[in-house]
Parts: C-alpha cells; structure tokens; sequence
C-alpha cells in the first residue's frame, strides 16, 4: 500500500469516527432533552400557579406567604418558577407575588408586549388581587419592566430592588442592537440542550442552566418579546427613562463578575439613580451565587426602613 493510501485510508476513518462521535453526541443530548423535559414539567406542577384573567387574557402567577408585598419580576427564559425561586426563601418574611411576564409559561400578551404594556398589566394584577403598594424586585432583564413599573405608578411602589438587573444606559446611544436574545432558530428544547457545553463561556452560567429553562416552547414567545422590545427598551426609548426622576427608593444588589448583566453597566449608571442604595459582591456571577446571607440582610435593611 502507497502511503498516499495510506494517508486517505487514516483520513477515512478519523472522518467516520468523528461522525460517529458527533451522531453520539446528538442522541445523548436528544435523551437527556426528553428527560429533562418530563422533570421540569412534573416541577412545574408543585408550584400550585394561579391564574388571573384580566381585561386583555391570563396571567399566570404564585402568591404566597404574607407581610410586605414583593412583587418579583423574571428574566429571559423565566416564568412564575423563575420568579419565586428567585425570591424564594423570603417566604417566611414576605409575601411573594411571582407572575408569568406576557408570553412565558401561560400569560397571554397584552397589546404590543412593550415593558409599558406590562407594567400596566402588573398593575391590573394588583388590582385584580386586591394589594395596594409593593416592593418590586427585577431580575436580569426583568429590570426593564421593573423600573418602567416604578416611574410608571410610583404610587404603587414602596421600593426598587434591582437584582442582577439590566441597567439603564448613562446617555441617550447612538447605536444599539435592535434584537437582544438568542436567534430564534435556537430557541428549541433540543436546541439549546445542544449548545449548552457552551453556556459558561458565551453566558456565564452552567450548562446545567438549560434543565431550569425548559419548556422553552411555553417561554418562546415571551424570550421573542424580549429579545425584540424588553431589553433593548432602554436604549431605543431613552427619553422615556428619565431615572433620575424616581420617586421611589432603590436597591441594587450586583456581583462585580456578572458576565450576564455587566457591573461596568452599574457603574456607568448608577449615578442616574436618586435615593440609591448599591450593595455588590466581588464574586457570584450573575445570581450573586454565594451571598445568600448578605442579600437577606440588605433586603431585611431596605424593606425594614421603606415598608
């Protein structure tokens, strides 16, 4: 045999191997989809979510324990289970308010889906529930709507927790990115099980993080939403988000490595924030991983002072 056989011979069969290899991975992945799937679904169940039916369709929601209200706000790829869990050992202290935003596990869309939109949709679910003032807690790009809530009806607003949050930007850009979310060719169960070995490095999250973003065909419309309007809102609106006319008090809770919702971005705004008090962390990532005990105490201080 000629080594140029060979040399294509060798070729041939790193080709097969590797295909091999890739169709493994695939398969794997479709299996650990489908679990992971049928456990979240079952997960779901023990939320015991509620549904309002408003003037403009449903919103899902949890409402439990009592004392002041937090009224917790999800981010991309969130519903009620993100809301509350975000939230969830202040159940001894408060009663937490977790909804579905427009589009995410069950609420329906109320006009356009702009962040405006929704903050009167909270408000219609206050109503709805009878409570009159809040304390109304953003996650990650929850925070649009959260602060459009507070400028909105500071009447209704006892503080703003902003955690992890989208930040506004300092000055009004020239440019920004018209589209903020994941393509929607990738917005699939199967999809992102496939690209999760790459969730640390492009997100900074675990790839563990796609088991808790599932059904993501019950949250495809609400990360569309977010995507198009919700976190670029901000920036395409800029005069509409005059912080520095809020009459509420706010508390920013950040880690200084969040690679999702960047500290520069906190920094660069927070300025811009009248009445402000900013608790960070130097480590923790994006969910301030870590600092449980410290994130109790600023909330029991801040909630302490404005109820």
């Amino acid at each position: 045999m000629t080594t140029e056989k060979r040399k294509a011979g060798i070729a041939k069969w790193l080709l097969i191997a590797l295909l091999l290899i890739i169709a493994l991975y695939f398969l794997i992945q479709g299996i650990r989809c489908g679990y992971g799937l049928n456990k979240v679904r079952e997960n779901l169940e023990l939320y015991e979510a509620k549904t309002a039916e408003l003037s403009y369709g449903s919103m899902t929601y949890v409402d439990v324990g009592e004392s002041e209200v937090i009224l917790s706000v999800h981010g991309i790829f969130g519903g009620y289970d993100q809301a509350y869990d975000s939230v969830k050992n202040r159940k001894p202290q408060n009663r937490l308010l977790a909804p579905s935003r427009f589009g995410y596990l069950g609420s329906d869309v109320k006009g356009d889906g702009t962040p405006a939109e929704q903050a009167a949709a909270f408000a219609e679910l206050l109503d709805y529930l009878g409570i009159e003032k809040v304390f109304i807690l953003g996650t990650s790009a929850g925070g649009t709507p959260a602060i459009r809530f507070a400028l909105d009806y500071p009447e209704r607003v006892k503080g703003l927790i902003l955690f992890c949050s989208a930040m506004p930007v300092p000055e009004k850009p020239v440019t920004f990115l018209e589209y903020q979310a994941p393509p929607e060719p990738l917005l699939s169960d199967y999809a992102m099980y496939l690209i999760s070995p790459l969730m640390p490095p492009l997100m900074g999250m675990p790839a563990s993080t796609v088991k808790s973003i599932q059904p993501i065909s019950e949250r495809k419309i609400g990360v569309i939403l977010d995507g198009k309007l919700t976190n670029p809102d901000m920036e395409r609106n800029f005069d509409n988000y005059p912080i520095e006319d809020l009459k509420v008090p706010v508390l920013i809770l950040h880690s200084e490595d969040d690679t999702v919702a960047s500290f520069e971005k906190v920094k660069k705004a927070k300025h811009r924030f009248p009445n402000l008090t900013l608790v960070t962390f130097p480590d923790g990532g994006h969910m301030m991983t870590g600092h449980g005990e410290e994130i109790d105490a600023a909330l029991d201080d801040f909630i302490n002072q404005h109820k």
